[in-house]
C-alpha cells in the first residue's frame, strides 16, 4: 500500500509541492540519511517525506532516526520505513552505516523545561552539536544542515529586516536564555568543524514553524490559538502580545532545508521565514479569532506576576529572508493560510480517530 493511500491529505499535499521543488533530488536516490531529533515536529517531518519520497518515487533512501524515545518513536512512524536508532544524542553517537547527509534538528524547544532544566537543555544543543560534527567529520558526509533558531538573534533595537549579521543582545543571567545562548555555541561549534575540518555544514535559523503534521500534543501558542478555534473558545495571553513574531509554514520550512542542503554556502547561516507573516503575538491572536474563526471567538488577557509559562524576552525583531532567497527559496503560504491548513489537518486526524 502507498503511503499516499493512507496519508493525512493536506500533508500529502505538502509533500508534493515540497517535492516540486526545481532542486537536484537525484543526488539523494539510494542514499543514507540521518535526522537527529526524528521525533521532533521538523524532524519527523523530514522522516515521513522520505519515506514518501521512496513510496511514491522511488528514491531508495535508507532513513535512520536518532530518538531518545523508542517506544515513541514507533508510535509516531508507525508504518514508516525507518531504522530507528535510540540514543541520548548528549553521548558520544557511534553508527554502523555510512550516513550521506545529515538533519540536525535535536532540541528541547519547550519553554517550561528551558527554565526548570536549563543544563539539560544546554547540554543537549551544545554536546549533541558537537557529537554530531564530530560524526560529520569522521565519515565524510556530503552535506549538513543545523537547525538553529531566529531566537539567537536576542534583543535589538530599530524596527528595520534583520539579516543573519545583525546579532543583538542576550542577557547571560537569564535561565531561560541556555536555549538561545546554546544555539549560539552550536553554530560556532559548526562555523568551527567546517573551518578546520571542511565539514560541508550550512545553518538554518528558522522563524517559529506550524502547519499541517503538528503533534496532538503540541502545546506552543500557534497550537493553542488553533485549539480555540476547533473549540469555539476564546484565545487567552499570559503576556500583553506586544512581542514581535516571525512565522513560516511547516512545508515551506522543510523546503527550505533543502535549498539549503543543495544550494546553501559551506559554513554559512539562513533566516527561514516568510517576510509577510511578521506580526506581533496580539495582532496574530486577533488575526485567528476575526478571520480564521470567524469572529466567533474573542481575545482576552490573564497575565501572571511571575514569567510561569517560560516565554521568551520580548522582541520587535522582523527577519529578512534576503539571503535563502537568493538560493530560489520563497514561501508560499501566508499565516491565515497557515493557520486553515493546519486546523484542516487537525480536524482531519480526529476524524480518522473517531471512525
Amino acid at each position: 500500500m502507498k503511503i499516499g493511500d493512507t496519508m493525512n491529505e493536506i500533508l500529502k499535499e505538502d509533500f508534493e509541492y515540497i517535492q516540486d521543488a526545481h532542486l537536484p533530488w537525484e543526488s539523494i536516490k539510494n542514499s543514507t540519511v540521518f535526522i537527529t531529533g526524528a521525533t521532533g515536529y521538523i524532524g519527523s517531518l523530514l522522516v515521513r517525506f522520505f519515506d514518501y519520497m521512496n513510496k511514491n518515487y522511488q528514491y531508495n533512501i535508507r532513513i535512520v532516526a536518532l530518538v531518545r524515545d523508542y517506544n515513541k518513536a514507533v508510535n509516531v512512524f508507525n508504518s514508516l520505513e525507518v531504522e530507528i536508532v535510540e540514543s541520548d544524542i548528549r553521548q558520544l553517537l557511534s553508527l554502523e552505516m555510512q550516513v550521506d547527509f545529515i538533519f540536525h534538528c535535536a532540541a528541547v524547544t519547550n519553554s517550561k523545561a528551558m527554565i526548570e532544566e536549563p543544563v539539560e537543555v544546554t547540554e543537549g544543543i551544545v554536546q549533541g552539536t558537537f557529537n554530531v560534527m564530530k560524526l560529520s567529520a569522521e565519515q565524510n558526509v556530503k552535506s549538513v544542515v543545523f537547525l538553529s533558531s531566529m531566537e539567537v538573534y536576542g534583543s535589538s533595537e530599530g524596527s528595520s529586516k534583520v539579516g543573519e549579521k545583525d546579532l543583538g543582545r542576550i542577557e547571560i543571567y537569564n535561565t531561560r536564555n541556555c536555549y538561545p545562548l546554546g544555539k549560539r555555541m552550536a553554530e560556532n561549534i559548526c562555523f568551527s568543524y567546517f573551518s578546520e575540518y571542511k565539514v560541508p555544514v550550512k545553518v538554518a535559523r528558522l522563524a517559529q514553524t506550524f502547519g499541517a503534521g503538528i503533534s496532538e500534543n503540541e502545546n506552543r501558542v500557534f497550537a493553542q490559538f488553533a485549539r480555540s478555534v476547533l473549540q469555539g473558545k476564546d484565545i487567552v495571553l499570559h503576556t500583553d502580545g506586544s512581542s514581535m513574531g516571525n512565522y513560516c509554514y511547516s512545508a515551506d520550512v522543510i523546503r527550505a532545508l533543502f535549498y539549503i542542503l543543495f544550494n546553501g554556502v559551506n559554513g554559512q547561516e539562513y533566516n527561514v521565514v516568510n517576510e509577510e507573516a511578521s506580526l506581533s503575538i496580539r495582532e496574530m491572536a486577533n488575526l485567528v479569532a476575526q478571520n480564521v474563526s470567524g469572529g466567533n471567538i474573542k481575545v482576552k488577557y490573564e497575565i501572571p506576576a511571575l514569567n510561569q509559562y517560560g516565554y521568551a524576552v520580548t522582541t520587535n525583531i522582523k527577519l529578512s529572508a534576503s539571503k535563502i532567497v537568493e538560493l530560489g527559496w520563497k514561501p508560499k503560504y501566508g499565516l491565515e493560510l497557515m493557520y486553515k491548513r493546519m486546523i484542516d489537518y487537525m480536524t482531519l486526524n480526529e476524524q480518522k480517530l473517531t471512525v
